[in-house]
């Protein structure tokens, strides 16, 4: 087992982003006892997103996946920010948002790329409950959006 988390995204080669800047009125994450809950988070890379448009259409499944992971790597970026990545005790939730052209129903294969990416980072604490939702439209035309909740540890 790695000593703290830190060293496992190490280990990974995964290195955090900077906590993306609140497009509008809210702070990317919030501590209430003993969680965390983050605002959703876009799929953003240095500020920018790397694709538009609906999953299914303008966007490929496989593509949306990788937004998704990367959308919970900036989740977890912003509770790094926090609270500090390694007072993480295990991923409670996610909540995912695809948008999908009418047609598409893939959403739960989507939002897999932040269900995996939880499990890679944090092995069995990073089992979770999860919801992955189909809408019409997300902010600045993101395909993906994704939410997290953690629970912290008891000294944290």
């Amino acid at each position: 087992m790695t000593a703290t988390w830190t060293a496992k995204l190490s280990e990974l080669g995964i290195e955090l982003p900077n906590v993306a800047a609140p497009v509008a009125a809210y702070v990317p994450a919030t501590k209430v006892g003993n969680q965390v809950w983050t605002s959703g988070q876009l799929p953003l890379i240095d500020g920018a997103l790397p694709a538009t448009g609906k999953v299914g259409a303008e966007v490929s499944e496989e593509d949306a996946y990788g937004y998704a992971r990367q959308a919970a790597l900036n989740a977890i970026a912003a509770v790094d920010a926090l609270v500090g990545v390694d007072n993480i005790a295990r991923v409670l939730k996610i909540v995912g948002f695809v948008a999908s052209d009418p047609s598409f129903t893939g959403q739960p294969a989507v939002i897999n790329g932040a269900s995996d990416l939880m499990k890679e980072v944090f092995g069995d604490a990073g089992e979770h409950a999860r919801s992955a939702v189909g809408v019409a439209v997300l902010p600045m035309d993101t395909p993906v959006e994704v939410e997290l909740v953690v629970e912290l540890k008891e000294d944290a």
